[in-house]
């Protein structure tokens, strides 16, 4: 499957509210989005972030079809504050986080992100040590099931991280599929939902800190953000979900934001239709004050 960006027409009409700004995407991927805005709108600049190679990679490839309005950075959006400011940015009209795992990273079996992997890795940035395989041969059975509740919020957890070590006194667990293997000997599918879904999830999300980057993240866009300037956060879980929907009332409550999206923002039945995976997307939007 190719990779679709999420909810295109909404992210362009909510994120640009200056037609010669300078806007952040924190999560280039396959570029979708910042193709979609450069072409939009014609006198915007936009600096990328991502910290997989294979992204700092494509845009590479189509450097020069961006005419010099793109800068990239590869490196974790958390750290996007010390980043720009090494560039000499001090303030943005806009920030872009689509906070996923892109298709093609599913689907790519040398990342470990797919259950039929042959490895067992998920990690985004290939320079972080910590794999999905060490995690699960050598950390406690308390440390694993911990992972796997808070993260995946897998009500499983303790008799997972059992079969886990059953099959951890037979051998070394190398693969993604071993691992969904054993998580299928205790759980079962349920509503076309492979049983394996929330262990990996969590996971990807614990070798990542993904919830600690989008925390981070948040908390310094409010002094990164011009008046008016606008942050979008497209996440596809409720852990992630709830860390944006906090900030945003915490900003509210102190003056610094408007909230521009009263409902959460989801993808069209149409785009469901093309792309499932996206189901589980929610946007929310905020506007400095």
């Amino acid at each position: 499957m190719c990779h679709i960006s999420v909810m295109p027409l909404e992210v362009s009409q909510y994120l640009v509210n200056k037609s010669n700004g300078l806007y952040v995407d924190c999560t280039f991927g396959f570029g979708g989005h910042t193709s979609l805005l450069l072409n939009k709108f014609k006198d915007i600049k936009i600096v990328a972030f991502d910290w997989d190679k294979d992204s700092e990679d494509r845009f590479l490839k189509r450097e020069k079809g961006f005419g010099g309005r793109v800068i990239f950075i590869r490196d974790n959006f958390k750290n996007i504050k010390s980043r720009l400011s090494s560039i000499n940015v001090n303030k943005v009209d806009g920030i872009l986080a689509d906070i996923g795992v892109s298709s093609k990273q599913f689907d790519d079996l040398n990342r470990g992100f797919s259950f039929n992997s042959c490895v067992l890795d998920m990690r985004m940035d290939k320079r972080n040590e910590l794999t999905a395989k060490e995690v699960i041969n050598s950390f406690s059975r308390k440390a694993l099931a911990s992972i796997f509740y808070r993260y995946g919020e897998e009500y499983k957890s303790r008799q997972i991280t059992k079969a886990i070590f059953l099959h951890r006194k037979k051998g070394v667990i190398n693969s993604a599929k071993e691992l969904r293997d054993i998580v299928c000997s205790v759980k079962k599918t349920k509503y076309k939902i492979d049983p394996a879904t929330k262990v990996f999830q969590a996971l990807r999300i614990f070798v990542n800190d993904e919830l600690e980057n989008v925390e981070t993240l948040v908390s310094v866009a409010p002094g990164l953000l011009n008046t008016k300037g606008r942050i979008v956060v497209v996440s596809f879980h409720s852990l992630e979900d709830r860390i944006v929907k906090q900030n945003f009332k915490q900003n509210l409550k102190d003056g610094k934001y408007k909230i521009l999206t009263k409902k959460i923002v989801t993808p069209t039945h149409e785009e469901i239709r093309i792309n499932p995976r996206i189901r589980s997307a929610k946007m929310r939007v905020a506007e400095k004050i």
